[in-house]
């Protein structure tokens, strides 16, 4: 009897110090479209330490769910009015937990009975239903890729004729071939006109022309770094 009874008393402290029983405590408030299986007594976080607990969760609406917490005094003076409240889990698989942000130093702490702000919780459906579609395109994009890959392979289309067809790439290796020689002899024929007596006077005057606007750049840079370095 004697060791039920010691037993008894250590489950009603260890519960009481779970719930706060036994400790000066404030309540807050908050509310949330969708609570995600949240319930009573979940734990109460804030800066990843556990600081209370979830007392009561009452439907306000159809859109509504209040949610209230139970949270230790002192850290009370930590917590700002514009702290906001996040809902997650514990692990992967775990209990669902409330998280109290971290405000900003210049807000006031939050009294007794204060309502906070809240950030939905994103849904795991949705997630998973995101991914399902990602994954959908790009098994979409695969196909469509290997398709073209086939094609290419088979000769089809430009691609392919260029890759495959030795007829093609010869022709092209032969235009590219007659653009170098008319490239040369264009540069043949500049040569010609310059040394030509009709035309070295124009020659000249598009060179000394280029060498004046070379000098006025210069100069322009020149002027523009003096004002820098009196600035």
């Amino acid at each position: 009897m004697v060791a039920g009874f010691v037993i008894f008393l250590a489950l009603i402290f260890l519960i009481g110090r779970q719930k706060n029983l036994f400790n000066p405590v404030v309540e807050l408030t908050t509310t949330f479209k969708n609570v995600s299986g949240l319930s009573v007594g979940n734990i109460v976080r804030f800066s990843g330490i556990n600081v209370g607990s979830v007392g009561n969760i009452e439907i306000v609406n159809d859109t509504t769910v209040r949610v209230a917490m139970v949270v230790e005094k002192q850290v009370q003076r930590f917590i700002k009015s514009d702290s906001r409240i996040t809902m997650g889990s514990e692990g992967i698989i775990g209990d669902r937990i409330l998280t109290i942000t971290q405000g900003s130093v210049t807000e006031p702490s939050v009294k007794n009975g204060d309502a906070l702000a809240s950030i939905e919780p994103v849904e795991t459906a949705a997630i998973i239903n995101s991914l399902s579609v990602t994954a959908g395109n790009f098994e979409i994009i695969s196909d469509q890729l290997a398709e073209i890959m086939i094609r290419i392979n088979n000769g089809e289309g430009t691609i392919g004729r260029l890759i495959q067809d030795s007829v093609v790439s010869e022709n092209i290796n032969e235009m590219i071939i007659n653009l170098r020689k008319t490239s040369k002899g264009l540069n043949e024929n500049m040569e010609a006109a310059k040394s030509n007596i009709l035309l070295r006077g124009y020659f000249n005057r598009k060179e000394r022309q280029a060498k004046q606007d070379s000098i006025e750049k210069a100069n322009q840079k020149e002027e523009i770094e003096k004002k820098n370095g009196k600035k």
